[in-house]
């Protein structure tokens, strides 16, 4: 994979691969994602007991529920209500915060006469201020160009998937020069966060292209194993078209385990990678462990569905030995695929309730940072955590770590990435 360098509120981080290219601007469809979550979901216990039915609740009720929660929010029945002095019978279910304003939910009860359900009003709000994902780590603009602030920052806001961004100062793009600037971003709830920053005017703007790593920040492959090796680990690789005609025996004989292979990518449409046939046939004949990714840029509820029967029919039944990985990484200028956090969130939903109908389970790949800010992983899907540093400090649930893009091994020419997988911790 390549790289990326991204910047969520005041931390740099470097996310493993980064691609460039953007979809046309979509709705999410969650009422797809709802309904593919339903459809595999587990099927609903009946109820057993039965009660007397009272269409009226009794006269000396106490049924004290919260006002207000917050949008998005997973509230159970038992938590919504805060004093009651009747039996709740449904008190796992959730309310639903889908949406902004005032809604209701009927609460099942037993009373003194009986079965009854007591309708409840409650608002629903967004408190919650739009984050930054990149507070312009290449701030400049070119002399005579007009100045988008939009092209050098990047942000997300948990529920609108359009926030606006404003800012205070003056960009002469006529002239060379540094000119401070409070930039703001602001949602429709009227949410907002502002940060300081520079802009840099220059003739020309500097190649962001990233040229690779000098031989002396590599690290050997056999010296990788011997620093992390331990109980219940194995190490591996993940692999693309950019590092060309493998070796598999060569990198089976040096001691790699498994590998993951990116089968395709998408920009505008689902392009299988050049060397995924060859990669997953030699690398199987070279009896390594192998597993799939899939980088896409999609932001639309088909779309992730397109990708899921895709991947499914090319792998043809072929079994693997990982879920497919889910690898969405552009968040460079994030609000161009008008998505919220939630939104993204819910395709990733969408794709791994799509590739299990399909017989496949589904991972997700990400970055610590955003792991952190950004994913919310409700179903506790398993996470290929990346964080290029010697010792992470991510303490959320993880069963791979790719800890490496600098890493070197025999039957490849060039960097390849490197991962620990802890063969003791739960995949599915």
């Amino acid at each position: 994979m390549k790289k990326f360098l991204l910047l969520i509120l005041t931390l740099f981080v470097t996310a493993g691969c980064s691609e460039v290219g953007k979809t046309q601007p979509t709705a999410v469809t969650k009422t797809d994602v709802e309904k593919a979550e339903e459809s595999l979901a587990e099927p609903k216990t009946e109820k057993t007991t039965t009660h007397k039915k009272s269409e009226k609740p009794p006269k000396n009720l106490i049924l004290e529920t919260l006002d207000n929660v917050e949008v998005y929010e997973k509230i159970k029945i038992s938590d919504f209500v805060t004093d009651t002095n009747i039996e709740i019978l449904n008190p796992d279910e959730l309310i639903s915060t889908n949406k902004l304003g005032v809604s209701e939910v009927y609460i099942d009860c037993l009373g003194d006469e009986g079965e009854f359900q007591q309708k409840v009003k409650y608002t629903v709000s967004d408190t919650t201020a739009p984050v930054i994902l990149n507070m312009g780590t290449s701030p400049y603009t070119q002399k005579g160009e007009p100045f988008n602030l939009s092209e050098i920052v990047g942000f997300a806001d948990n529920y609108d998937p359009v926030p606006t961004l404003t800012y205070d100062g003056t960009v002469d793009t006529d002239t060379v020069g540094i000119y401070p600037i409070t930039a703001k971003i602001t949602d429709n709830s009227g949410n907002e966060t502002s940060w300081d920053m520079t802009i840099v005017v220059l003739n020309e703007i500097p190649d962001k292209n990233f040229s690779g790593s000098s031989d002396d920040s590599t690290t050997d492959f056999k010296d990788f194993v011997k620093t992390y090796e331990g109980e219940n680990r194995q190490f591996g690789i993940d692999v693309s078209t950019w590092q060309g005609d493998i070796d598999f025996k060569a990198v089976k004989k040096a001691g790699c385990d498994f590998v993951i292979i990116r089968i395709a990518y998408y920009y505008d449409m689902i392009t299988i990678d050049d060397c995924y046939l060859a990669n997953i046939k030699n690398a199987r004949d070279a009896g390594l462990k192998v597993g799939v990714y899939f980088y896409t840029t999609d932001n639309t509820a088909d779309g992730i569905k397109e990708h899921a029967k895709w991947i499914a029919e090319t792998l043809d039944g072929q079994e693997l030995d990982f879920p497919v990985a889910f690898d969405w990484e552009e968040f460079t200028n994030f609000q161009e695929y008008r998505m919220s956090i939630h939104d993204l969130n819910e395709l990733f939903n969408l794709f791994s309730a799509e590739m299990a109908s399909h017989g496949y389970s589904a991972m997700l790949y990400s970055s610590k940072n955003f792991l952190e800010n950004f994913w919310i992983n409700d179903y506790n899907r398993p996470v290929w955590l990346a964080h290029f540093i010697d010792k992470t400090n991510y303490t959320g649930d993880y069963f791979m770590w790719q800890a490496s893009c600098t890493g070197r091994i025999d039957g490849i020419d060039g960097d390849v990435d490197m991962n620990i997988l802890y063969t003791d911790r739960p995949v599915d």
